[in-house]
């Protein structure tokens, strides 16, 4: 039988499971963004954003993350757990990458389009970098889903904020598994 594709064996490693210390070449990162610039976009729009932080920029995104935290959660709402695991998780992975996405200006491509365009293009980021054997996390924590966000980012209000990946290589040891419904549980042909 033969070896499952990349994308059969792809798995969530988050940054816990990350060495952290063990940088992600500069070259290796344009490699895997460039892979995931080349995602089907409805009329070319390419909409997709990537706002890469690593070494010392990934304090100045923690803080900036936590603050965010206490400005976007309602004070009822708040947890201390859940505002230090977005600090913990962007100092844990060497890449961390803010993925917008942007309206497109002329109107004739929907939000939706733009939105799945991106999508697509963070799978190909995310395959590409297993591929090449790093591991991801794709993150959507509320406050990197806000405006707040990208004003912080510098993005006007034509830009919506999906989240965070982050990316780096496993520690020695993990490897985690998954499984799936049977595929006939999903999928319906339609023949007549």
């Amino acid at each position: 039988m033969p070896e499952p594709y990349p994308y059969r064996t792809r798995r969530t490693i988050k940054p816990q499971q990350m060495e952290g210390g063990k940088a992600v070449a500069d070259a290796l990162v344009r490699e895997i963004l460039e892979d995931a610039h080349w995602a089907p976009t409805h009329g070319l729009t390419q909409p997709w954003r990537f706002h890469v932080f690593t070494g010392a920029a990934r304090r100045r995104l923690a803080a900036g993350l936590e603050t965010l935290y206490d400005r976007v959660t309602p004070e009822l709402e708040r947890r201390p757990d859940k505002r230090a695991k977005l600090g913990a998780n962007v100092l844990g992975a060497p890449v961390v990458i803010a993925v917008a996405m942007r309206l497109d200006p002329a109107g004739k491509v929907t939000e939706l389009d733009e939105t799945a365009a991106t999508c697509c293009a963070v799978e190909n980021l995310m395959l590409s970098a297993h591929q090449r054997g790093l591991g991801s996390f794709w993150s959507t924590p509320p406050v990197a889903l806000s405006s707040d966000f990208a004003d912080w980012l510098g993005l006007d209000a034509g830009h919506r904020c999906l989240g965070l990946v982050y990316l780096g290589h496993a520690r020695e040891g993990v490897r985690p598994t998954s499984t799936r419904v049977p595929l006939d549980e999903r999928v319906v042909f339609h023949r007549e």
